[in-house]
């Protein structure tokens, strides 16, 4: 009876937020299917809800997304590199490891505020696009940096061992053996790091970011807006029918997040298997 009991409960923190989550995402569809068009998606904010769009928002969303992921990867990855193969039992590598654990927790208004001081004030970047990709790449690199870890330290020591036994430096063993046996686990905390970017609002809205943007960035240093923001915007109005905007915004949200995590899984497939062949 206790175990029967057990396994029900087990069951019911699996499926349970799954068919709450079901249940909510078809509210969303159900109210937001009725404005999505092409026009919707195509079309710039405005104050009347039947001719507003979300293009302005979906490019700095693509944009932003795109410039976090150029600057956090390779700080990530080479910072689990180093990390994993070089900063074994070494002051600094387990002050690094320590500083990482923590900032992992950092709720992600912190990251804005420290954009805030740091990127818009310090540096004279304002509320520029750039100043977004550079506080949104702090807030995902600990998670590259995690993810990309554990691939590391999946890959076998046997492996390493061969490859200097046979004649190659360490790097060579790193760059040519390790490093590609360990991209389908990069990749998967790419995707990580993508969903979170794209769906934080908190440190864009404390960095700065426009609510109502009538154009599309059109270089780093250029005004930006992004779909979260957006919805944040539409759900605040107390009119009806920007709320059904917002519901097609998420929708859209969705969708982009869907794109970039499917081609993210097909280069994860495609790495893996051509390790498999190999």
């Amino acid at each position: 009876m206790l175990e029967r009991g057990f396994r029900w409960l087990c069951a019911s923190a699996v499926w349970l937020p799954i068919a709450l989550l079901a249940v909510l995402l078809t509210d969303v569809v159900v109210e937001g299917v009725g404005r999505l068009d092409w026009a919707f998606i195509t079309s710039f904010p405005s104050r009347k809800p039947e001719q507003a769009g979300v293009w302005p928002a979906l490019v700095g969303s693509v944009y932003l997304v795109s410039l976090t992921a150029l600057i956090a990867l390779p700080i990530g990855v080479g910072a689990a590199i180093y990390l994993e193969e070089y900063g074994e039992r070494r002051l600094l590598g387990s002050i690094i490891e320590v500083n990482i654990a923590n900032l992992a927790g950092v709720p992600s208004v912190i990251y804005g505020l420290l954009g805030l001081q740091l990127f818009a004030r310090v540096l004279g970047m304002g509320r520029s696009l750039i100043a977004g990709a550079l506080t949104m790449a702090l807030l995902v690199s600990p998670i590259v940096i995690m993810a990309a870890r554990e691939a590391l330290r999946s890959v076998p020591q046997s492996v390493r061992e061969t490859g200097v036994a046979l004649g190659a430096t360490r790097w060579q063993v790193i760059r040519q053996v390790v490093l590609p046996m360990a991209l389908p686990g990069i990749l998967t905390g790419a995707i990580l790091a993508v969903a979170r970017a794209l769906g934080e609002a908190a440190p864009l809205l404390v960095l700065g970011a426009l609510a109502f943007v009538s154009f599309v960035p059109d270089g780093l240093d250029a005004p930006f807006t992004v779909l979260p923001i957006q919805i944040f915007n539409w759900v605040s109005r107390p009119d009806q029918a920007f709320a059904s905007n917002a519901a097609a915004a998420i929708v859209v949200l969705l969708l982009v997040l869907l794109v970039l995590n499917s081609l993210a899984i097909v280069l994860r497939d495609w790495s893996s298997r051509r390790r498999g062949d190999s």
